[in-house]
Parts: C-alpha cells; sequence; structure tokens
C-alpha cells in the first residue's frame, strides 16, 4: 500500500502577499543554516533564516511592483531580483546591506523570468526577455555588456519568450539558450551565431515553465494544459519529443529538477506540488497544502541528502517546506 503524502516540515508566513518565486542558497561551508529567498506581489524580497522560520531581511527595490525572479551570484551576499517595474537589481547584503548595487531596465512587460549562468569567477551571462516583444537579449553581468539579441527569423510567429535556461555544454563549448514561446514551442538558441539550431513544438498553449538536464540532454516543460512534455536533445543539436505525461489537472506555473537530477516537482494551478522520479517520470507523490495556486518550487542545494528541502510558494500568502525522498 503507498504511504500517505506527508505535511510540510513548517510553514512560512508574514509575507502580506501571493509568492511568485523562490531561491535557495546554503552557502558553501557545511554546516551552513540556508537561507530562502522570496519574492512577492508587493515587491518585497525576504530572506527568510530556516533555523526561526523568520525573515531576517525584506527588501524594496520594485516599488512595490511584483518581483519574479530572485537569483544568488556565487553566495547569498550578492543578488539578482526581476520586477513587475520591468528592472532587474542587483543586490550587495555583505555586511547587512540593503541596497541595490545596480540595475538593468528590461523595458519587458511579460512575466518572463530572466536566467543566469556564470562563465568565469564574478563573471555570469543573463538571458532576459526584450523590449522587442519577440526577441530575448544576452548581456554580460557586471559589465552589462551586450553579448547577444536573438531574433526569430521572419514569419516564425513564436509570440512572447515565456520561459528561459541558460546552460553550458560540459565539454568547454559556447553557451547555449533554451526558451519557451507563447506558440507552445522550444527552441534551442546558439549564442555565438546568434541563430537557432533547432525548434520543437511541445504545447498547444504557452510554455510557463521549462527545465534541462545537461547531463542527460534531456528537459521537461509545462503549459497551461495537462500535459508535461518531456524532449531531448540529440547530438546533432535536434530537439526531438521523449514523452509526455497528461496530468489530472491542467496548468503549470514552475517546473524545476532537483540538484541530484533524481527527482523533480510542480506547482500546479490545482493547488497541488507533485513529485515525479526525472527518471521515467514516475508519479512519486502529490503534495497538497496550499489553498491557491502554487507560483514555484526550489530545491534546496545541501551537499547532505537528508538536509534536502522542497520549498513551494503560493497565492495563499504561504511558503510550504518539505522534506521529501532525501534518502540517497
Amino acid at each position: 500500500m503507498a504511504l500517505p503524502p506527508p505535511d510540510p516540515q513548517f510553514v512560512l508566513r508574514g509575507t502580506g502577499a501571493a509568492i511568485h518565486t523562490l531561491h535557495f542558497s546554503c552557502g558553501s561551508q557545511e554546516p551552513a543554516v540556508p537561507v530562502l529567498f522570496s519574492g512577492s506581489e508587493n515587491g518585497f524580497i525576504h530572506v527568510w533564516n530556516l533555523k526561526t522560520h523568520r525573515v531576517d531581511t525584506a527588501l524594496d527595490g520594485h516599488g512595490r511592483k511584483s518581483v519574479y525572479c530572485v537569483e544568488t551570484m556565487g553566495g547569498k551576499e550578492q543578488l539578482l531580483s526581476q520586477g513587475r517595474d520591468q528592472r532587474i537589481c542587483l543586490w550587495d547584503l555583505a555586511e547587512g546591506r540593503t541596497a541595490v548595487t545596480d540595475s538593468v531596465c528590461t523595458e519587458n512587460v511579460g512575466f518572463c523570468r530572466c536566467s543566469l549562468l556564470k562563465v568565469a569567477q564574478g563573471r555570469w551571462l543573463m538571458a532576459m526577455a526584450a523590449k522587442a516583444l519577440e526577441e530575448v537579449q544576452v548581456l554580460e553581468l557586471p559589465s552589462k555588456t551586450s553579448v547577444c539579441t536573438l531574433k526569430p527569423e521572419v514569419g516564425a510567429k513564436l509570440g512572447m519568450p515565456m520561459c528561459l535556461k541558460l546552460w553550458q555544454p560540459s565539454c568547454g563549448l559556447q553557451p547555449l539558450l533554451l526558451a519557451g514561446y507563447e506558440d507552445g514551442s522550444v527552441v534551442l538558441w546558439n549564442l555565438s551565431m546568434g541563430k537557432a539550431l533547432s525548434q520543437l513544438v511541445c504545447h498547444q498553449e504557452p510554455v510557463m515553465s521549462l527545465d534541462f538536464d545537461s547531463e542527460k540532454a534531456k528537459g521537461i516543460s509545462g503549459s497551461s494544459e495537462k500535459v508535461l512534455s518531456i524532449w531531448s536533445l540529440n547530438e546533432q543539436q535536434n530537439l526531438q519529443v521523449y514523452k509526455t505525461h497528461k496530468l489530472v489537472n491542467a496548468g503549470i506555473s514552475d517546473i524545476t529538477i532537483r540538484p541530484d537530477k533524481k527527482i523533480l516537482a510542480t506547482a500546479g494551478w490545482d493547488h497541488r506540488i507533485r513529485i515525479f522520479g526525472w527518471k521515467n517520470l514516475k508519479p512519486l507523490a502529490v503534495l497538497d497544502y496550499h489553498t491557491a495556486t502554487v507560483h514555484a518550487v526550489s530545491f534546496s542545494d545541501h551537499k547532505i541528502p537528508s538536509e534536502r528541502l522542497l520549498a513551494a510558494g503560493s497565492k495563499d500568502h504561504r511558503i510550504s517546506i518539505w522534506s521529501i525522498y532525501t534518502q540517497t
């Protein structure tokens, strides 16, 4: 008989608004106290202490406009956040500072989260939806130098980019970008050539979220439909459908593969978090706690498996923290 799904290990309350994004930073020193960053609809970024279950710091840099992306840049002191004020802010939180040190104006009106990739010590690539509706711009940080602008071919009709994932092929090759679009396509872009290498129609509806496992050259995407699409990348850099998985209820807002590539989590419009085995997409658990849409899921990057956590943020103003499938 299957075990009943667990309850959350604990719940974080007190943002006073819907949660749109989550990001863990466990720090390189073990045993470090992990920190969880959350971005809310009211424009605040909260820095949560997971030992006390309370907010250590509340950051206000987006003019009370919704924050929908938060990432750390090489440790929990350097932070990047993106909001509906069409700004991407860089923060330096060392020694208790709470100031925005730099920002990039995106001039983009969508909800597409930017994607970060570390390319060298202190150097990052950042992909973001550009001012022109169908375009993606790639910058180098912290210099903000433009690397390339990715424009679909004339007549491609992909619509707006909805989700982005920069990644580095293992054998020292140039970084590549996967982008999910409004028309349901996933496109693989070569940044140095500025051109699309491959396109695959994965969904009938806009691609809401995707994640990619560069070791297995396999990715997964979700949309407003009742389908998860799993696709792979062959040696000729062609995307192909690997399999699809039918869901009970429609609508996926976020997908994330755990860093150890064993399991993945989806955030559902049906208020539920679903856990799957990544190898064969076997359904493992349905976590039913929230009372409204789950907008974001994030795994912690703990080195010790038993300490790994899953966080889920919802429109119900709550963040649930789970400890599941933590045995090796």
